[in-house]
């Protein structure tokens, strides 16, 4: 989704995103031809207009979900000014740990370039800090051959994948010796507003993902992962460079770089590039698939509407869901 497109062209954009939420799809479209609501939302920072804040910003206010259009566009027509405070004051940082299913067999095929040494996780973007923890989840990989499993620790969940393509899917969760997070604003999910305020970042109808969530929140609060307080444009290679000590390195990042303005994307690929060219570290990348142009096009293959493309290193390898549900997988 493109946070720093036209306000119309956004909400269109994220429609594409949403076939398996009726609700925001059709609440999307629906802003994408309303006049009124669209100029309300123009009052806003470019930033601020972006409809995953904005549709959780009305159900933190009591618009219901699943629900009409009706009641989105009277509780903003019609606000006194708590959403707009809401919107103009929270940000998105949705942190969906289901997408460890998709990033773990990047993470493996990392690791196992040589074996034995283990991974030091970096995550920029890592609002609570909850993709930090691939080794505390199970994993059940659906392909057309029969499922995948990784059995789950003990009292842990399973993230559930559809697979297609050749994908590597390994056989054990890679030894974890460090992990790390940066963001600008790190969410502490000690703080029961904070974690309130991610639960209703789960779009209406995902059940599924809340119930991920509020596991994710669980190990968060038990082992607390290492967050701080940073921008990845400044402080990405001191991080790196730090996690280097404890192991192979990799930076991963996903869903983030969409809520950074183009100058600053092009800035990060080349950072992370000479990065990874210098053995500093490895690059997972999980984003839209207009987000970085040059990860997208390394492949011929077509992205499907609607996902994100995982690149490793610069170059794209699969396609994926953007809450980790399915994976693609190209080379």
């Amino acid at each position: 989704m493109e946070v720093h497109a036209a306000t119309a062209e956004q909400y269109r954009d994220f429609a594409t995103y949403c076939d398996d939420s009726p609700c925001f799809r059709d609440w999307a479209l629906r802003v994408a031809d309303d006049a009124a609501v669209l100029a309300w939302l123009e009052r806003l920072p470019v930033p601020k207009r972006q409809p995953n804040l904005v549709l959780a910003a009305a159900r933190y206010h009591g618009v219901p979900a699943p629900g009409p259009y009706d009641a989105l566009r009277t509780a903003l027509l019609d606000d006194d000014g708590r959403v707009e405070h809401t919107i103009r004051t929270r940000a998105t940082q949705t942190n969906e740990a289901g997408r460890l299913a998709t990033l773990l067999p990047a993470f493996a095929g990392v690791a196992a370039q040589p074996p034995g040494e283990p991974i030091a996780l970096v995550e920029v973007g890592a609002s609570a800090g909850l993709v930090l923890h691939p080794d505390r989840w199970g994993y059940r990989w659906r392909t057309a051959d029969g499922d995948v499993v990784l059995p789950a620790p003990a009292g842990a969940g399973e993230l559930v994948c559809d697979v297609t393509g050749p994908a590597p899917l390994p056989g054990a969760v890679p030894e974890v010796a460090f992990r790390a997070g940066l963001d600008l604003a790190p969410v502490d999910v000690t703080d029961p507003d904070q974690a309130a305020w991610l639960r209703v970042l789960v779009w209406p109808e995902h059940d599924d993902r809340r119930a991920v969530l509020d596991r994710a929140v669980e190990i968060a609060r038990v082992d607390p992962p290492d967050l701080r307080a940073g921008d990845l444009l400044t402080d990405v290679p001191d991080l790196v460079a730090e996690a280097g000590r404890h192991g192979r390195v990799v930076l991963f990042h996903t869903a983030v770089l969409a809520y950074v303005e183009e100058p600053g994307r092009v800035a990060f690929d080349t950072m992370m590039r000479d990065l990874v060219a210098d053995g500093a570290c490895h690059w997972v990348s999980n984003e839209g698939r207009r987000v970085l142009p040059a990860v997208t096009g390394s492949t011929t293959a077509e992205p499907v509407p609607g996902s994100f493309v995982l690149g490793v290193d610069g170059s794209a390898v699969a396609f994926t869901h953007g809450h980790g549900r399915a994976l693609h997988w190209l080379v």
